[in-house]
């Protein structure tokens, strides 16, 4: 999908990508939209796992950013979104999974953005999630059609947000979850 686009997904080259014959790939997925569900809750769920990681780490809005800004997961997830407009099966299921990982990292974000002390009808994390993956999927599209205006200033300012809760990327910032010690005094204020 990555390399052709989705509507490269051929049983026929799938198969010859894989080695085998054809008629396996119909035995074993039964249809391309069966294929192409089976493709996405693989990327769904390696993805998850990934920003459940960042959402863990010791610096978890880094460990967002950075994984929301992954190319390779931002372009295959277009061509997803690209494929569920032609197939409804495959749209159905994206959404429910969509919709059950937002949650899952909905209620994760909720968590550490209170433990910043940070004003959730400011930032609401429902709203930042929906920011940072909206940023990452434009600026994704742009740097594909050579359109940079704008990127140096926009990723300045969602790091500048993050660096105020966090401090420097990898850095020794404090406690995991608990940001900087700077950014501790300042909420303190």
């Amino acid at each position: 999908m990555l390399d052709a686009g989705y509507a490269a997904v051929t049983s026929r080259r799938v198969a010859a990508m894989a080695g085998i014959d054809a008629a396996l790939v119909y035995y074993y997925f039964g249809t391309m939209d069966d294929l192409c569900i089976a493709l996405f809750r693989r990327y769904a769920e390696r993805s998850a796992a990934r920003l459940h990681a960042a959402l863990s780490s010791p610096q978890p809005l880094w460990g967002l950013w950075d994984a929301l800004r992954d190319q390779s997961n931002t372009a295959l997830m277009t061509e997803f979104i690209a494929l569920a407009n032609h197939r409804k099966a495959v749209k159905t299921v994206m959404v429910a999974n969509s919709r059950k990982f937002r949650r899952m990292h909905l209620e994760r974000l909720t968590a550490i953005l209170q433990s910043y002390g940070v004003d959730r009808e400011t930032w609401a994390p429902a709203a930042l999630i929906v920011v940072l993956s909206s940023i990452s999927r434009q600026l994704s599209a742009d740097e594909a059609f050579g359109v940079e205006p704008g990127h140096d200033e926009t990723i300045a300012l969602v790091e500048r947000q993050i660096r105020a809760l966090e401090g420097e990327r990898g850095g020794t910032g404090g406690p995991p979850g608990r940001g900087s010690e700077a950014a501790r005094h300042r909420r303190a204020r």
